[in-house]
């Protein structure tokens, strides 16, 4: 079906101007005294105790770091401490009007925004809702370190509850929210709408992306914020993320039930660096940061910017900004002027500004400066405000006391307790539904699909009456894909999927065809060609509790998303001690034909990084079921497909492709085929190319060979490898990626260990060249072919008598192609 947005060529090419809104800035001047009638006494005295909470905090990190002690107690923390020092009135400015419901994503920086925002929460909750969170949180371990001897109010004990589990997760202590598996730049506390803040600069931009795709598709209250540094504008990820965030689709193409601008503030804190880079003058061209709204949507993402110094300035922005994100007029952006009065890290001595700078920032200090309006105002005493300033330091010392405590905060105990980080790398549960209080939002019974109904008809076996099914007649390797999702979509009320050009044309190699006629806009839609947006959002939507399977094209394009893949995609199940699930299957294509950019395989690039489960079929019937088995899983999987095979039927299973449900669990080798001289394993499309080698061995050379198809890379079964080993004696490994450092040589080493009592010559590996990947006329040179199994048989293995070498793998060779690094 045709978009509904026509493209005229007469109104594209019309002359005319475009013009801009005024952008304000720093319109708020109004202090406590201007406005004491809209704020109570509590309210302004409880900001500023945050501010001082904040400023305490980040001392004691900082005096820890630079002297070894804080106040008297010595203690050696060698972490990381990016410290929110100068920048307090910022974050409780941000928290004051925000609730549980409302959901922070912090930067490398955010201890202020973490202590703020939790603050904020507590305050606004019952007594008895803040006992259960306490009493759940970590099995009750931290509320028993903080409410022993302890005589004060329930909102007392929680603020002592709260920061006494921000600084075990930073000092790396089993009561840290985290266990300490967080730390200083990953803190978080989910009950009180503080997702994880992240050690990436920006890389909180597309995972909070996510979490608002999650609140508009699955229709839930609350927004999110995005916090950010002004250096972050400098990543391109973040530019992929606002303007994904407001793609005209979600207000024009929508269903009315969904249509509006996603949930989401883009909170810069502009204290005026990135690190030691300043942003405008040097590294930035905008000049005033607010500008780049004009540059992303007609809105301007309603940007604006706002005095940081002034808590009062940033609640009134915050009011107005929350306001426009509830009624679906989103995105927003918040350029908020701020300073840190320390450096970038504590090993920063500020080489790159001025004494007269950092003294002029000192002085306007906004902690002091609100202290006063607030004198000034009349709301309170200077003895109450001293009160609430010592009470305040008070927490943060007996805390931090508590923190390094050893026998009531100990670190994990690896020597003991040795799965300790290992039991948090996968959950491994079987969650069919994410949600099951509710039906999937679809467009009609799945029956009716015209792809379905085609599907239907055609042979669900490759081979029939000996022959091979022509492949329009066949069920195909895209069908059993489109098959596996079109089931999860009608049970799976959060299931989404999306990526470019998925929708209508129905994904570049046809998986989608005809799905849309079924799935809403809300649950299949198309993306911006924007990679690194595509994959940080699909992990903010799971961090929220959604199932999504986002695409990159070709799995080359991983580059582009390496950050979402390697630190986000993998990271956060075990970075939370397994708080957060990743119920993501990520689908990337292995191409051919089209050259160096778009023609590899990067399986091992997958498979290197922990976190990741990582899935390679071959055939429709495997593809069905691991598919099914990713889906109906917790854990984060990159799902590869090769383009070669997408049109293939099953050759392999008796009866071919079920119609019924059925999982084939992830980690298990099949055996494709059955020998007893030699072993091939074969990861994805090579399995055919070792199977024609497989045949001609026998054919040719009277050797009965075994082909084993990995599946799977991570995880991996080697028992069923290890036992065709003691039948064989002798085994090769092959797959399309490039041989060098591929996840084949790990194999390789593997099978060495675990079956050198078997072994009648080493285990040889046949990868694709250490080059670019040549024109499609050259790739029988490039990628693995049935001649090159089987000169490396004989060149490597076992000679076979009379065959003549087409491919060369002497070990000359081998030595001379390293020496040259090809």
């Amino acid at each position: 079906m045709p978009k509904s947005i026509n493209i005229d060529p007469v109104e594209r090419r019309k002359p005319g101007e475009l013009t801009f809104k005024p952008i304000q800035l720093n319109q708020y001047q109004k202090r406590v005294k201007d406005v004491k009638d809209e704020y109570t006494k509590e309210e302004l005295i409880h900001m500023y105790r945050d501010m001082i909470l904040i400023r305490e905090f980040e001392t004691m990190l900082q005096d820890l770091r630079a002297t070894g002690e804080y106040r008297g107690t010595k203690y050696s923390y060698t972490g990381p401490a990016h410290l929110y020092l100068g920048q307090e009135a910022t974050a409780v400015g941000q928290s004051f009007i925000l609730d549980k419901d409302d959901l922070v994503f912090g930067n490398h920086r955010s201890h202020g925004e973490l202590i703020a925002k939790g603050m904020s929460a507590l305050e606004k909750l019952e007594d008895k809702d803040l006992m259960e969170i306490m009493e759940k949180s970590h099995d009750g371990a931290q509320l028993r370190v903080v409410e022993k001897g302890f005589k004060g109010s329930v909102k007392e004990l929680a603020t002592r509850f709260y920061i006494y589990g921000i600084a075990t997760e930073i000092l790396g202590r089993k009561n840290g929210f985290a266990q300490g598996l967080g730390n200083s730049m990953h803190a978080f506390f989910i009950p009180f709408g503080v997702y994880p803040n992240n050690a990436i600069v920006g890389g909180s931009a597309p995972v909070a992306l996510g979490a608002a795709l999650y609140r508009r598709v699955n229709k839930q209250d609350g927004i999110i914020i995005a916090n950010a540094g002004d250096g972050s504008l400098g990543c391109g990820p973040v530019w992929e993320s606002m303007n994904m965030a407001a793609m005209d689709q979600l207000t024009q193409l929508w269903d009315e039930a969904h249509k509006g601008g996603l949930p989401i503030l883009f909170n810069f804190n502009n204290n005026g660096y990135g690190m030691g880079g300043q942003t405008v003058g040097e590294t930035m061209a905008y000049n005033v940061l607010a500008r780049v709204g004009a540059g992303i949507s007609p809105t301007q993402l309603h940007a604006e910017r706002v005095d940081g110094y002034n808590p009062l300035a940033v609640i009134d922005a915050m009011k107005r900004k929350k306001e426009i994100l509830v009624k679906g007029e989103g995105p927003a952006l918040l350029d908020v002027v701020t300073y840190r009065i320390a450096g970038h890290s504590t090993s920063d001595a500020n080489p790159y500004r001025s004494k007269e700078e950092l003294e002029a920032w000192k002085n306007a200090d906004a902690i002091l400066s609100f202290r006063n309006d607030i004198l000034e105002a009349g709301m309170t005493t200077e003895k109450e405000l001293d009160e609430v300033k010592e009470a305040a330091e008070t927490v943060i010392e007996e805390v931090f006391k508590l923190s390094i405590d050893d026998s009531v905060s100990p670190r994990m105990d690896l020597m003991n307790e040795v799965d300790s980080i290992e039991k948090y790398m996968f959950s491994n549960e079987k969650i069919p539904s994410m949600d099951t209080t509710r039906e999937p939002d679809v467009l009609g019974p799945k029956e009716e699909n015209t792809r379905v109904k085609r599907i239907a008809k055609k042979e669900r076996a490759g081979i029939k009456d000996g022959k091979t099914v022509p492949s329009v007649k066949a069920f195909q390797f895209r069908d059993a894909v489109f098959e596996a999702l079109m089931d999860k979509f009608y049970e799976d009320p959060t299931l989404i999927s999306f990526g470019e050009d998925l929708r209508d044309w129905g994904g570049a190699y046809g998986v989608y065809k005809n799905m849309e006629e079924s799935i809403p806009y809300h649950r299949l839609f198309n993306t911006p060609i924007s990679e690194s947006a595509i994959v940080g959002a699909a992990v903010g939507y799971a961090m929220l509790g959604g199932r999504s399977v986002p695409e990159l094209m070709y799995c080359d394009f991983m580059g582009r998303a390496g950050d979402e893949i390697f630190n986000q995609l993998a990271k956060w199940q075990s970075m939370t001690a397994g708080q957060l699930k990743m119920p993501v299957v990520l689908r990337t294509s292995v191409g051919a034909k089209y050259g160096a950019q778009h023609s590899q395989d990067w399986t091992s690039l997958c498979a290197h990084i922990p976190g990741l489960k990582v899935v390679f079929p071959a055939t429709p019937y495997d593809a069905k079921g691991l598919m099914n088995a990713a889906l109906n899983g917790s854990d984060p999987v990159v799902f590869f497909e090769s383009q070669r095979l997408y049109g293939v039927g099953e050759m392999f299973h008796e009866g071919g492709v079920p119609e019924e449900y059925y999982e084939i669990p992830l980690g298990e080798p099949d055996i494709k085929r059955v020998g007893t001289d030699l072993t091939i394993l074969s990861i994805g499309a090579t399995l055919y190319k070792a199977i024609e080698a497989a045949e001609r061995l026998e054919k040719e050379y009277g050797l009965s060979v075994e082909v084993i198809d990995a599946r799977s890379v991570v995880p991996f079964n080697f028992e069923p490898v290890i036992e065709s080993v003691k039948k064989t004696g002798r085994i090769l490994l092959t797959s399309d990626a490039c041989q060098r450092n591929s996840i084949l040589n790990d194999f390789a080493q593997n099978i060495s260990e675990l079956a050198f009592d078997y072994l009648d010559a080493p285990p040889v590996v046949v990868g694709s060249r250490n080059w670019i990947t040549p024109i499609d006329e050259l790739e029988e040179f490039f990628f693995p072919q049935a001649d090159t199994i089987i000169d490396a048989v004989h060149e490597k293995i076992v000679p076979l008598a009379g065959h003549k070498v087409k491919f060369n793998h002497t070990k000359v060779e081998q030595i001379r192609r390293y020496k040259f690094g090809v």
